[in-house]
């Protein structure tokens, strides 16, 4: 690799293309059984089937008298059917039924309560009923055998619970993709900084987030900014199918990591064009990716959300779903850079016109406040040289929990 602290960064990759080649890797084959309460979010590896049906009996689907549906043929209002009470269903006879109990033997129909008048031993029906009418039958809602899931599906809670109903308990899921969080600078300190240290919050953060993205993620200590130390900490890692580093990644003299990546593998993006961030670099060793994020807080974060992100749902062969977005009028005008994506904070305030945006910045990658007191943010393309104030823009929840 040419030394980029002599030529700085000359060009910067487009996020769409810088994300192309990341996602240029194979998802993960491994798999694991797990039990339901650990399945939601994980997905399924293996075609799920059911194993018996929903319901698994005739029910009653309403309050009532089960009957025999020939019996009240003719029923109305004016000439209501005469019925027996009793403990079973045959000729003229009827039995009280609660919705969900099971349908007695012989009945094939049920007769809502409304519909009818007890009078000591005689039951009036005022309406006649079908043969199967208020009746759930046996595989309503499920049959046995029958195909519930596809493998790449991500469970949900509602999946859980069908899936306990058809008599299913573990199911094989995609191992979740294994991480390694490594925070990097020797101004770092865990807490109480002294003048010149910083307490450390990116692999708090980081990390916080690829657990809600799926991984399952390894925190490291901090690593200062040593060579060997950097090539150390990597190397220990290669284990895991992800590495992410936080802090280093530029083109100062201190900023090490791409040279060491580069040294043990590639480093195939140093660089985009995306604001907060764009001293991101990513980069392979030994067939394991390497996310290189940029110390600042805020640059850290954007650049988490637009590769970390989908590169965890697409290892753990997850839907990379599109996050939340609202829309609301710009309260404030919005400048960029064309050619470059960048990503405003912003707060949302619901006024007597609708909902209203205002930008808390557009710079300051390390105030890291500007992003946790924001409500979202609203991305400005490539093509565009900032956004005036009044415009209708997409605020978009970065931090949605998935």
């Amino acid at each position: 690799m040419s030394d980029v602290r002599e030529s700085g960064f000359k060009e910067r990759t487009r996020v769409a293309n810088a994300r192309e080649r990341l996602l240029d890797i194979p998802p993960i084959e491994r798999t694991e059984r797990i039990s339901l309460s650990a399945a939601d979010g994980r997905t399924v590896a293996e075609p799920v089937d059911a194993k018996r049906n929903i319901p698994h009996y005739a029910r009653a689907a309403m309050d009532g008298w089960a009957v025999r549906a020939e019996d009240t043929f003719g029923a109305s209002d004016r000439s209501p059917a005469i019925l027996r009470p009793g403990e079973s269903v045959g000729p003229n006879t009827a039995v009280r039924v609660h919705t969900g109990s099971e349908l007695p033997a012989g009945a094939d129909a049920v007769v809502m309560v409304e519909e009818t008048e007890q009078l000591n031993d005689e039951l009036e029906v005022f309406d006649a009923v079908a043969e199967g009418e208020n009746v759930a039958p046996v595989g309503e809602d499920v049959d046995a055998g029958q195909r519930l899931y596809e493998p790449g599906h991500q469970l949900r809670p509602s999946d859980l619970g069908l899936l306990k109903g058809t008599g299913i308990d573990t199911v094989e899921a995609v191992e979740r993709p294994e991480v390694a969080i490594i925070p990097t600078g020797e101004e770092l300190v865990q807490a109480d900084p002294d003048p010149g240290e910083v307490v450390e919050t990116n692999r708090f953060t980081v990390s916080r987030l690829a657990e809600r993205w799926g991984a399952d993620v390894k925190r490291r200590s901090i690593v200062t900014d040593d060579h060997e130390a950097l090539r150390a900490a990597v190397e220990r890692d290669l284990t895991r199918d992800v590495i992410v580093t936080t802090g280093g990644s530029s083109v100062g003299e201190r900023d090490l990591i791409p040279e060491v990546v580069s040294e043990l593998g590639e480093v195939f993006v140093h660089g985009v064009a995306l604001k907060p961030g764009h001293p991101v670099a990513l980069g392979r060793v030994q067939g394991r990716t390497v996310v290189m994020l940029p110390g600042y807080p805020v640059a850290a974060i954007v650049n988490a959300v637009q590769f970390l992100r989908p590169l965890i749902k697409h290892l753990g062969r997850m839907p990379t779903n599109p996050l939340p977005t609202q829309e609301a009028t710009l309260a404030r005008k919005i400048r960029s850079e064309p050619g470059v994506r960048t990503f405003v904070r912003v707060k949302t305030e619901q006024t007597d016109a609708g909902l209203e945006a205002t930008p808390t910045r557009a710079s300051g990658s390390g105030v890291l406040s500007s992003v946790a007191l924001a409500d979202g943010w609203v991305v400005v393309s490539e093509s565009r040289e900032g956004i005036p104030e009044g415009e209708t823009v997409t605020v978009e929840d970065w931090e949605y929990n998935a």
